[in-house]
């Protein structure tokens, strides 16, 4: 690696096919103030008027070894090497490279490719969390390399690492548009003394995501009630059931055995995160029915809005995914 690369100053004529080692700003009176030419340009023979007219009769040009690349180029090709689809790569600045989001999605990311790459000297990768959800135009990762230029050798190993793991490193999934229904359990629902809080909460979280609810039915604490209401929807093809209320350990609350009584296979019932720790995620075939804890009709973020996106975006839950939300999992005190 070369620290501190070389630089000379040279006769703007004769700096063709040398490299800029900073930007080269060109200002207009009443006009235009920017760059004109951005660090790392190659000179060539038709810039030479345009660096004249800024009155750069003279720059300082960088010597660049055999071998080696600049800032900006190894980047590129760092950025290149760990994205996948749904991302955007923005034109280096100042030798940094932004991967954006294409479209709101689920951020996926390799966390242990991103530990691999960052483990070769030189280089800088950073991301955001995985698993989050991101709108259109978000940064999700951004890298660069240390030094102003360094031995493409080193690049070319960052790129043969990149693909040694499966799929891509970075990327962001589109979400599915997918039939949604609703099962509000209790009696003081049911029977209409209280009004039901789960219905908006639910539908305004799935809408958001881009799939709809396509109905609502209620049941009372009746576990034979609560099955046929979710089979209604399983004969539907409704691609999500949702299951609200009766998930504590009250006697009254009954759509757990509901949910395994109409066959489903129970990935499991609980789960480290607070609030949402009540939550219950089965499969009945490919269809998820999941049980949502009372924290969903008041809380910002539970567990329901970590394994929601991933479901809306064809994902399945298993057990290790539930477990492992105890470290970070706590949301308030």
């Amino acid at each position: 690696m070369v620290d501190k690369p070389k630089m000379r100053e040279v006769p703007v004529r004769d700096a063709i096919g040398m490299m800029l080692p900073h930007d080269m700003t060109q200002i207009l009176p009443g006009e235009f103030k920017g760059r004109l030419f951005k660090k790392g340009h190659v000179v060539r023979e038709e810039d030479i008027e345009a660096l004249l007219s800024i009155g750069k009769e003279h720059i300082y040009a960088l010597e660049m070894p055999d071998g080696f690349i600049h800032e900006e180029e190894a980047g590129l090709r760092i950025a290149r090497a760990v994205a996948g689809d749904g991302l955007i790569l923005t034109e280096p600045y100042e030798g940094k490279v932004s991967m954006k989001a294409a479209r709101m999605g689920l951020a996926k990311i390799n966390e242990q490719a991103v530990h691999a790459l960052n483990a070769l000297d030189g280089i800088a990768l950073s991301t955001i969390y995985g698993d989050q959800v991101v709108q259109e135009g978000d940064a999700v990762a951004a890298t660069r390399i240390i030094p102003l230029i360094m031995e493409e050798s080193r690049i070319v190993r960052l790129e043969q690492l990149a693909r040694e793991f499966d799929g891509p490193i970075i990327q962001v999934k589109p979400f599915l548009k997918k039939r949604v229904g609703v099962v509000t359990t209790g009696g003081e629902v049911f029977s209409g003394r209280i009004a039901d809080k789960f219905g908006p909460a639910v539908r305004a979280k799935v809408e958001a995501l881009g799939s709809e609810v396509v109905g609502q039915r209620f049941a009372p604490d009746d576990k034979e009630a609560i099955e046929r209401e979710i089979n209604a929807f399983l004969e539907e093809g409704v691609d999500l059931v949702l299951a609200t209320g009766g998930m504590s350990v009250d006697p009254d609350d009954r759509t757990p055995g509901a949910i395994a009584g109409v066959g489903a296979q129970v990935v499991r019932y609980g789960t480290p995160m607070l609030p949402g720790s009540m939550l219950l995620v089965a499969y009945k075939g490919d269809t998820p029915i999941l049980g949502l804890p009372g924290a969903v009709m008041h809380e910002k973020f539970t567990s329901f809005d970590v394994f929601l996106p991933r479901i809306l975006a064809g994902e399945r839950i298993e057990e290790s995914d539930m477990t492992r939300l105890g470290y970070g999992g706590l949301r308030k005190c």
